[in-house]
C-alpha cells in the first residue's frame, strides 16, 4: 500500500511518535557495529528519525512518496539526513547492505498476500549481511480475532496543527480463510469554508499467527525464528515479536 498526501497527514496526527517502550526494544536488539540497518516501510519516519537521534546509522525505504516527503522534513527539522528509496519492498533494491532490517507496528502485514511476502523476505534476505538479523513486530487485528457478521464502518478525526481536520470513513470486510482484511478508506479535510481535499484508498493487509510466521521465514532461509513480546502495545487484538536470523 501507498499512503497519499491525506492519509499520510491523518496517520502523522494520529500516531505522531514512537513511545519510549517502543524505542527501547529496538535500541536494545539492533546492531550498531554492523554497519547500517533498515526501517523497511518506514512511513514517515516515526521510529526512524527517533533512532538517528540516538546515533543509530538508518536507511529507509518505503513506496509511498507522500510518507518519504514527510519524513525528509521530519529529518529536517532535527538537522539530520538519511537515505531514504522509494521502492516496493517486494520489489527491494539498493545499492547498500544491511546488518539488519526492521519493520514496525505490523507494517510487514500490509504486503497483500504470501505471494509478495515471500518475495518481500527473498529480497530483504539479498540484503543483509551478518549478523543479517530481521525484525517484525506482527497484529493480529481484534476483526481477525472475532470476525464481524456485517462489513465494520469506523469514523475517526483528528486536528491539524493549522486548526483544519481530516475526517477518515472506514469500511472493513473480513476473509477469515485467506486471513485477509479489506479496507475501503475515504479521508476528507476540512476547513470552515468545507471540504477542500478528498483521498480514496483501498487496502488489503495478511495477518499472520506464530506458526505460519515460522513456516513463511523459515521458507524463505532464515533460521533461529524467536517469537517475542511486541515491541509496542496496541488496543484490542494480539501483538508479537519475531527475530530471526538470514542463513548463509
Amino acid at each position: 500500500m501507498a499512503y497519499g498526501p491525506l492519509g499520510t497527514q491523518f496517520h502523522d496526527a494520529a500516531h505522531p511518535h514512537a513511545d519510549a517502550s517502543e524505542l527501547a526494544w529496538y535500541d536494545a536488539r539492533l546492531p550498531r557495529d554492523a554497519g547500517p540497518v533498515l526501517d523497511a516501510m518506514c512511513g514517515s519516519g516515526r521510529l526512524l528519525v527517533p533512532l538517528a537521534q540516538r546515533g543509530m546509522h538508518v536507511h529507509g525505504v518505503d513506496d509511498s512518496a507522500a510518507m518519504l516527503d514527510a519524513c525528509r522534513a521530519r529529518l529536517a527539522d532535527v538537522a539530520l539526513d538519511a537515505p531514504l528509496f522509494r521502492q516496493n519492498l517486494a520489489e527491494l533494491n539498493v545499492p547498500f547492505r544491511y546488518g539488519a532490517v526492521f519493520l514496525s507496528a505490523g507494517s510487514f502485514e500490509h504486503l497483500a498476500s504470501e505471494t509478495s511476502a515471500r518475495s518481500a523476505l527473498a529480497r530483504i534476505k539479498a540484503h543483509l549481511v551478518p549478523p543479517a538479523l530481521l525484525l517484525l513486530d506482527l497484529w493480529i487485528p481484534d476483526v481477525a480475532l472475532h470476525p464481524p457478521g456485517a462489513p465494520l464502518v469506523e469514523v475517526r478525526a483528528v486536528k491539524l496543527g493549522d486548526g483544519a481536520r481530516i475526517t477518515l470513513r472506514s469500511e472493513t470486510r473480513v476473509d477469515d480463510h485467506a486471513h485477509r482484511v479489506n479496507t475501503a478508506m475515504r479521508y476528507e479535510k476540512r476547513e470552515r469554508a468545507g471540504t477542500i481535499a478528498r483521498e480514496d484508498e483501498s487496502v488489503t493487509t495478511t495477518w499472520y499467527d506464530e506458526d505460519r510466521i515460522r513456516a513463511l521465514l523459515e521458507a524463505a532461509a532464515f533460521d533461529d525464528v524467536a517469537i517475542e513480546p511486541s515491541a509496542c502495545a496496541r488496543e484490542g487484538g494480539r501483538a508479537f515479536g519475531v527475530r530471526a536470523c538470514a542463513r548463509r
